[in-house]
């Protein structure tokens, strides 16, 4: 029997379905206590390609057609949050039908008599990564478009693993893992494939894009299928409740700085901390002491010591106390980037 640790709400690598059958992926920790933060990812559709219990969906890939489907169709599910002081998507609690749990999908894996081959290969690399890291089951799941029932034949496998220590426990297994060659790092063509499925949704050149993915821990090929591996903290370790901080939106910066902290980059959401900061475009008057973002792929993107230029958007945190840091944003807009150099 598996014991679950109760989230008292959806966090990063849930999903959650609305009353009109609008599916949501949920992002990040911090939620308000009459709603959760979360992207409208699959919509019904009769020309849709995906099927479900004679439902057909269509997947939404880039955060503006997200935004534009819901202002155009469902302009309730966008809110301007007293916290975060940006307009987000978000789903007030009582409009949700159904909660998609990914540890509960990876549990019904295990006893599922018939799977696909995409659910097999995710089951199976889910239970490889759970005995090489020492985890508990109960630490990892399924996400993605096989925790929603909407995965094809072609789908990659996504997986998530819940807790600080598990989460480190995966990331030095998938290093190992590598190794053997149990799971392949993508070469060149892998990473032209992948840059040319994200060239819509993002504005770095190809070179950059190859310095930063080819050395990814989290991500990579499991019998030839694209895998990748969140690693989220639980809500208890994560230092923040809704509230305690208040973001107040500067504008944008592009900067360049040495990354002086990188526990966290690992992470979704994931933190750098940063010194000797030069800001290269937009206003100079506040410094930024750290980078964060809530996209995955900002994962990994560079160690301590390492030096790092980015764009995104420059925020005022206060806290209870009055206490106040500047950071940088990254991941809301098309043109926000992490590189090396």
């Amino acid at each position: 029997m598996i014991m679950l640790n109760v989230f008292t709400k959806p966090i990063e690598g849930f999903f959650i379905e609305s009353l009109e059958g609008l599916i949501f992926d949920v992002k990040g920790l911090v939620h308000p206590p009459d709603r959760v933060i979360a992207y409208v990812r699959y919509i019904p559709d009769e020309k849709g390609s995906r099927i479900r219990q004679n439902i057909r969906y269509r997947k939404i890939y880039s955060l503006g057609e997200r935004e534009r489907f819901l202002k155009e169709n469902y302009p309730k599910y966008l809110y301007k949050d007293p916290v975060f002081n940006t307009v987000l998507q978000a789903v007030p609690i009582d409009k949700i039908a159904k909660i998609y749990d990914p540890r509960l999908k990876l549990k019904e894996l295990v006893h599922k008599k018939s799977l696909t081959i995409v659910e097999k290969a995710a089951l199976d690399l889910a239970l490889i990564i759970k005995e090489k890291a020492g985890i508990k089951l109960e630490d990892i799941g399924v996400s993605g478009s096989i925790l929603v029932d909407l995965s094809t034949e072609s789908s990659d496998i996504d997986l998530v693993v819940y807790g600080e220590r598990a989460g480190w426990n995966a990331y030095y297994a998938l290093k190992k893992l590598f190794d053997e060659g149990v799971v392949d790092k993508y070469d060149r063509r892998s990473l032209e494939k992948l840059y040319e499925f994200r060239v819509k949704d993002t504005s770095i050149n190809f070179e950059d894009f190859v310095k930063v993915e080819s050395r990814k821990v989290l991500q990579g090929l499991f019998r030839s299928r694209d895998f990748y591996v969140r690693l989220v903290k639980k809500p208890s370790e994560y230092g923040e409740n809704y509230g305690d901080r208040i973001y107040e939106s500067l504008g944008y910066q592009v900067i360049s700085a040495e990354v002086v902290e990188d526990k966290d980059s690992i992470f979704t959401p994931c933190k750098y901390l940063i010194s000797n900061v030069k800001v290269l475009e937009g206003c100079s008057r506040y410094i930024v002491d750290e980078i964060v973002s809530y996209r995955g792929r900002f994962c990994e993107i560079a160690t301590k010591g390492e030096r790092i230029r980015a764009r995104g958007k420059v925020e005022k945190v206060t806290d209870k106390k009055g206490r106040i840091n500047y950071r940088l944003l990254v991941g809301e807009n098309r043109e926000d980037y992490i590189v090396l150099g």
